[in-house]
């Protein structure tokens, strides 16, 4: 089988080496030239039209936007049998036209995003919401599973839905983990011991462990940007308005994710929400 990965950012990087080393056949491709340093050791496509031959597509862009630009320079050049799986965040109502529209010249479409971060990636050890239809995610599961864990959510949008979810709680629990971690400093107790003894409990998760040490630390690079945080929490207000849906929260942590943009913080770590409680 042979892959291509379009989209080698943060992400896609860690996700193509994965790949080669369970052993599949990988070509990179990006929008923009990187620099060859952050490539090393992943095989790169010279053209376009070189990596839109491979058996499987694997787009991992940012948003919905550069999703439908890349398939539409793509498609010209796609023929019937190919199979094209999108791990990024994306539009649901976007994933089911691609996959409706796809499906009209026998090519395969799953929504496959993950979460996890870089760490994840690199490790092998993501969360895969999966959409589609059984053909297709059955063909698209010996690559998930190189990756991490899929899940089979339902068809094509329901995994790009079950993101949006994901991304929810990962924002709002941002916030919550900062306010903690504000709290705790406030009264002089040291951060790291916190998640020490919260550790197992109720009110432990990955986000207290990894990005209560990041706000401790005052270590804001990148896992997920602001700026991405930002873009799946609209996309999950939407969603919510579209379906009648009241989430008072979602609307304050939105406008505190809005409020980092415009101080110029939109390129750090999600994790950044704690500097507007800390006034530094």
């Amino acid at each position: 089988m042979t892959i291509a990965l379009f989209g080698l950012g943060l992400m896609g990087r860690p996700m193509a080496r994965t790949l080669l080393a369970a052993g599949f056949n990988i070509i990179g491709w990006n929008r923009s030239p990187l620099d060859p340093s952050l490539t090393e050791g992943i095989p790169l496509a010279t053209t376009l039209a070189e990596a839109a031959q491979a058996e499987t597509l694997i787009l991992m862009l940012s948003d919905s936007a550069a999703v439908d630009e890349m398939l539409r320079r793509l498609e010209p050049l796609l023929q019937p049998g190919q199979l094209v799986i999108d791990m990024g965040s994306s539009d649901p109502l976007h994933s089911k036209a691609h996959a409706t529209r796809l499906a009209e010249r026998g090519i395969g479409w799953v929504d496959a995003p993950v979460s996890g971060g870089p760490e994840g990636a690199a490790a092998g050890t993501l969360a895969i919401m999966v959409g589609g239809t059984t053909e297709h995610v059955n063909r698209a599961q010996p690559i998930l599973r190189a990756l991490g864990r899929p899940t089979h959510v339902g068809p094509p949008g329901a995994g790009h839905t079950a993101k949006v979810i994901n991304q929810l709680i990962v924002g709002l629990t941002i916030q919550a983990v900062a306010e903690a971690i504000v709290l705790a400093e406030a009264y002089g107790v040291d951060p790291a011991l916190l998640r020490v003894a919260l550790a197992g409990g109720f009110a432990d998760s990955k986000i207290l462990q990894i990005h209560g040490a990041r706000m401790a630390e005052r270590r804001y690079v990148p896992g997920g940007k602001v700026t991405t945080q930002l873009k799946d929490l609209r996309l999950a207000a939407t969603m919510a308005q579209a379906a009648g849906v009241e989430l008072p929260h979602l609307a304050d942590t939105i406008a505190r994710y809005e409020l980092l943009v415009e101080r110029g913080l939109g390129e750090l770590d999600h994790s950044a929400l704690h500097i507007l409680l800390t006034g530094e």
